[in-house]
């Protein structure tokens, strides 16, 4: 475990040094697009945040291979080598795209090769454990399918979530958390040395993130783009299938009996294993929606809009922070309620636990659909926001001034004007303004009593 926590502290440090000087540089490239009409930034932010997280995967991938234990990870498997050729290929894509905005087909494509280039060097699924059946033994092709597919499903529904500052990051970190503790549970635990690369990859994923979320909360100084989004996406997605069908059920020894009856009992292990996307079911649900309503609209299944579930949480009334909060909470809820399961599926306190939990994000959720109110009693002690005095100002008539005040007419003033206090005024200043600062000047009369006028003519 130390040498994990210290794997972890490595690649988050290189990420988070290097994404300052990251940005500098992609400003100093151009990329930084315009803001377009889904974006709910609004000041042009420089992207390319997937360069300083692809440097600390590569540094979190050199430390563990000269620590003592870590190192057989590299003697007795490639797959930190078909990882770290994976990640250089969708990375230098995802650097692509964020600076000239390649086509969609092309990142498709590009995902592909990336999750084709890993299944030529053994990071592949070998069998299933299906229920009823046992252990299903796939061929090279059925693998090398189903290895593609989950790569580019994943890859695009982490890529499909990062719409605000910091929830990406944050939602794979806590995604990659709840990963690493199921398998460093079945390597050490269990003796199972083939899900030792699954928890190097979650380690430096969650390490990636972590280094890269200070820069990114919101406001962000800098996004990771698709050179983050889709690289951490693809890591994720080799660590689940680096142990979801490599790892024989039946080596658990969790239960006697024969090989059906051990699958068919520890499938609530390997469920969340088998697809990530019930790990990181929010960015899937968000995925599988935004498929099928640009499909019924007759758009491409690529086209981008605000229809995303972050933005709903903006239309309700969620301020940004308390939308990203609010993500994290439900995938947090879904992804260790997942491990919880998996550990003891018998147990009636972790279910009742999930269904407390959903309700109070269930209230969380619909916060702003009504405004309570404290009792008189406890009005000091609330914002004054729930004061009820501020619910009746509010909807109530403002009343009107003892003495009306005449408006003066505001003549329009060229941008760029300076007012009083030396600020850029977008409006004119008060005439009373400009008649006292002439009448200080000793240049103008204008306001003055008819005394000091004449005294002053005289």
């Amino acid at each position: 475990m130390r040498e994990y926590l210290l794997t972890l502290c490595i690649t988050a440090a290189v990420t988070y040094l290097l994404t300052g000087p990251v940005r500098k540089f992609a400003i100093v490239a151009g990329a930084m697009p315009e803001i377009r009409a889904r974006d709910v930034h609004r000041e042009p932010t420089p992207r390319l945040g997937g360069i300083a997280m692809f440097f600390g995967l590569c540094a979190g991938l050199l430390v563990a291979d000269h620590l003592t234990n870590l190192s057989t990870v590299f003697e007795n498997s490639n797959e930190p080598r078909a990882l770290l050729s994976g990640a250089a290929l969708i990375w230098l894509i995802g650097v692509l795209d964020d600076k000239f905005e390649i086509d969609a087909l092309i990142k498709l494509g590009g995902q592909m090769i990336a999750a084709g280039v890993m299944v030529m060097q053994g990071l592949t699924i070998l069998w299933l454990p299906i229920p009823g059946l046992g252990n299903v033994a796939l061929t090279q092709w059925q693998g090398t399918l189903l290895t593609v597919a989950l790569v580019v499903i994943t890859i695009n529904a982490v890529n499909f979530v990062d719409g605000l500052d910091g929830l990406a990051a944050g939602m794979v970190c806590i995604a990659s958390a709840a990963f690493f503790l199921y398998a460093y549970r079945v390597w050490v635990s269990y003796g199972i040395e083939a899900a030792a690369p699954a928890t190097l990859f979650a380690a430096i994923l969650m390490g990636m993130c972590l280094g890269f979320l200070p820069h990114n909360m919101h406001p962000a100084r800098i996004f990771m783009g698709d050179s983050g989004s889709m690289l951490i996406g693809l890591v994720l997605a080799a660590g689940a299938i680096s142990i979801t069908g490599q790892v024989d059920p039946d080596a658990l020894k969790l239960f006697a009996g024969s090989e059906k009856e051990a699958v068919h009992q520890t499938v609530p292990v390997y469920i969340p294993l088998l697809l990530p996307l019930t790990i990181i079911a929010i960015p899937a649900a968000d995925l599988i929606l935004a498929i099928v309503r640009r499909t019924w609209r007759g758009q491409s299944p690529f086209a981008a809009d605000r229809g995303h579930l972050h933005h709903r949480l903006l239309e309700i009334g969620h301020s940004h922070s308390r939308a990203v909060l609010i993500m994290y909470f439900w995938s947090a809820l879904i992804a260790f309620g997942a491990l919880a399961y998996s550990v003891n599926s018998a147990s009636m306190w972790i279910v009742l636990g999930v269904v407390f939990l959903s309700a109070i994000g269930l209230v969380l959720l619909l916060l702003p659909r009504f405004t309570p109110r404290a009792p008189r009693w406890a009005e000091h002690f609330v914002p004054p926001r729930y004061r009820r005095g501020a619910a009746a100002t509010a909807s109530g008539p403002v009343a009107a001034p003892a003495v009306p005040i005449a408006e003066e007419p505001r003549t329009p003033v060229a941008a760029g004007a300076r007012s009083a206090n030396g600020a850029t005024a977008l409006s004119a200043p008060s005439r009373r303004l400009d008649t006292d600062k002439a009448g200080a000047g000793g240049h103008g009369l204008v306001g003055r009593t008819p005394a000091y006028r004449r005294s002053n003519r005289s």
